[in-house]
């Protein structure tokens, strides 16, 4: 069998690369259809050919042991996230805390178990949902993550809610609101209402850490939380 020369491997990773920029929701680049076949014509590929969904395993194996920003430098445990990888429902928040760091899990702390009292009254238990984070990796005294620490990592969080397509995302707090949304509009002026991030409806509401500061706020939270269940429903 004759190998590809140089020329037909590059078209055909090109091809390759549009479409699973197409699946994580890129825009700007052609991706239609005639677009994809006409690569596959050059490349003697089926036209009907398509790389399918990412799987959580390939996503967390291609992130590996994580050293694209500064923060890799002081965790002790990659966050990657865990869940249901077909829920239909995605809880998005801003990065791991000191509890998350040691054992390498996503909201297992105070503001944890507040998530999962939260989940439970949506009827729901944390097997059937997927929690993940901006950042993978935790900032040095639970400060925000930078702009640029945020621009390394998002790309793995919207990976994986393509692998997964789920009918909504839940982001908690301003940091993960404005990291999907590439706004600058607080989460108070965001929450209640839903936003739109990879063709999929987003409820912005407040974190959980912020609630046990500020326990007035969960009116607000279920009733953010309760327009999320009718669209589970």
């Amino acid at each position: 069998m004759t190998l590809a020369s140089p020329r037909v491997r590059m078209i055909r990773q090109i091809r390759e690369s549009l479409i699973h920029l197409k699946q994580i929701g890129c825009t700007g680049f052609e991706c239609d259809p005639e677009c994809l076949d006409r690569l596959a014509r050059l490349t003697a590929l089926p036209a009907t050919r398509t790389a399918g969904p990412e799987s959580l395993s390939s996503i967390r194996a291609d992130l590996g042991e994580c050293t694209r920003c500064p923060l890799c430098r002081g965790r002790n445990h990659i966050v990657f996230g865990e869940g249901d990888p077909k829920a239909r429902l995605i809880f998005v928040g801003e990065g791991p805390g000191a509890d998350e760091d040691r054992c390498g899990r996503p909201f297992v702390g105070a503001a944890g178990q507040l998530l999962t009292k939260i989940i439970q009254a949506m009827n729901l238990n944390r097997e059937e949902v997927y929690i993940g984070n901006i950042v993978k990796c935790r900032p040095p005294e639970n400060r925000n993550p930078t702009p640029d620490e945020i621009e390394k990592c998002l790309p793995f969080i919207k990976r994986q809610i393509a692998a997964i397509n789920p009918k909504v995302i839940c982001t908690l707090g301003s940091v993960a609101a404005r990291a999907l949304l590439g706004t600058q509009v607080p989460v108070s002026r965001l929450r209640g209402q839903f936003q739109t991030f990879m063709g999929l409806p987003v409820m912005p509401t407040y974190h959980p850490a912020y609630l046990l500061r500020s326990p007035e706020k969960k009116r607000d939270v279920w009733n953010d939380v309760q327009k999320i269940m009718k669209i589970l429903a």
